[in-house]
């Protein structure tokens, strides 16, 4: 029960697959995996979007810009939001006691998220605040729903892994900020600075929230994966000390409208992902791991993690000068924008999807420990196919993205090289997408070999006999 430790081969996950289609919505089981798979489909259909909205750019035909808020909507709430919610849930196992279907189970909050998502969305495209506000207000009901949960579960465990614990809950505070922020927006309660309120409401959900609860997930699964703790377990305390304090620092510079407080920040956030991606490469080098799919996703998303930050400084010291020293476009802040998405976040999701999704298909559908190694073995062996085209696909198509940024200063949008390089980085995004998508699908369709689990059985009862 609890948080596991970093020596643990396998994590206590607890998954109940549903029981049917005759069970009524609210009392079938909805696990967390349930939240992994449907913030998966949510980001699969937001990036079907947002190449629309990309090819829109480039052809000087841009989109409204409510088509813009579905896609980052359903990308960060739909998406990200419910995968990381999910994948909480996973970490932090029920109590052993009473009904585990039940505690691992979560009808309304789950309903309560996708379908105040669905408002929201709908709220955009009619251009009704009200609507948005209130389904805001619903999905932050389902989020403080699932935040109670993992709070009653984890606070008993809170002695023995305070480090862990107070990052996490920074993340949950950032959620609950930035969504506070949207709902500002959406009300209209502060009419006087609604960018401010909007800048801080973007880097409280994507820093205060997104980035620190992918950091304390690696936290806790990569010593795991590769098989040995930290090298140095105080360049990860002082890393995940300074990478908050820096988010803090950044949501402070934008509320009081000064870059050089937000440059300022930037460099502890710099300092925090240099010391916290140095000692990862540390553990990495000194383990004996030869690679997978999730190792590999969440390591390169870490790299774009640092050259985040340090665009957003560069960024930052572009407008001081008045006119900045380079153009800043739409298309700048698109490229800018997506090293984080889909360079950090959707790598390390990919990470940690590879990681915890065949444990708990085999833990779901081998009920015996003994029987379970074999099967869950067969899913990794599928999860790592292709694991190198599909990362370099991604990473490479994202880095095609800030490419195509940069020849808009020197070749106008109607160039070939424009039309190349939008193209060819659109075709590798997709790529990736789809080796990973088809994987998933052939992980959940690969059912335990029938013949093997019933060999086993018979030679059970004739050792019992």
């Amino acid at each position: 029960m609890g948080w596991q430790s970093a020596t643990d081969k396998v994590p206590r996950i607890i998954f109940i697959s549903s029981s049917g289609n005759s069970t009524p919505m609210f009392t079938r089981p909805y696990p967390p995996l349930s939240f992994c798979f449907t913030g998966l489909g949510w980001l699969v259909l937001s990036s079907i979007l947002g190449l629309a909205i990309l090819v829109g750019l480039v052809h000087g035909t841009p989109l409204p810009s409510w088509v813009r808020m579905l896609h980052v909507h359903a990308v960060l709430v739909g998406g990200v939001a419910q995968i990381i919610l999910g994948g909480f849930l996973l970490l932090i196992s029920p109590s052993s006691l009473g009904n585990r279907k039940d505690a691992d189970s979560h009808p309304i909050s789950f309903w309560a998220m996708n379908s105040g998502l669905v408002g929201m969305l709908m709220g955009f495209w009619l251009h009704q605040d009200t609507i948005v506000a209130v389904a805001g207000l619903v999905i932050m009901a389902a989020c403080c729903s699932v935040i109670s949960t993992l709070w009653n579960r984890a606070r008993r465990m809170w002695t023995s892994s305070l480090s862990q614990a107070w990052f996490y809950a920074l993340a949950l505070l950032g959620l609950v900020g930035g969504s506070a922020c949207g709902e500002i927006l959406a009300f209209g309660l502060m009419p006087q600075s609604p960018g401010y309120v909007r800048l801080a409401h973007i880097h409280l959900v994507v820093l205060g929230f997104v980035v620190l609860a992918i950091m304390g997930m690696m936290h806790h699964i990569l010593p795991t994966i590769w098989n040995r703790p930290f090298v140095s377990p105080r360049l990860v305390q002082t890393a995940m000390v300074l990478i908050p304090l820096g988010v803090a620092v950044l949501i402070g510079g934008f509320l009081n409208s000064s870059v050089p407080v937000e440059m300022a920040a930037g460099a502890m956030l710099f300092t925090g992902g240099i010391l916290w991606i140095g000692n990862l490469l540390g553990t990495w080098r000194a383990s004996t791991h030869t690679g997978s799919a999730a190792s590999d996703h969440l390591l390169v998303s870490t790299f774009f993690l640092l050259f985040t930050i340090i665009l957003g400084v560069l960024v930052g010291a572009n407008s001081l000068s008045s006119p900045p020293r380079l153009p800043y476009g739409r298309l700048h802040l698109v490229a800018y924008t997506h090293m984080t998405f889909v360079g950090f976040i959707v790598n390390a999701i990919m990470g940690a999807c590879s990681y915890f999704i065949p444990i708990t298909l085999a833990a779901d559908r081998v009920p015996n420990t003994k029987k379970r190694g074999p099967y869950r073995d067969q899913l990794n062996t599928i999860i790592n196919r292709w694991s190198t085209v599909q990362i370099a696909a991604l990473s490479l198509g994202t880095m095609g993205l800030g490419l195509l940024a940069a020849l808009t200063w020197n070749v106008p949008l109607t160039s070939i090289y424009i039309h190349i390089a939008t193209w060819t980085s659109l075709g590798l995004l997709m790529t990736g997408l789809v080796l990973f998508s088809v994987k998933l699908t052939s992980i959940v369709a690969k059912k335990p070999d029938t013949f093997q689990t019933a060999q086993t059985s018979a030679d059970e009862l004739k050792l019992t006999a």
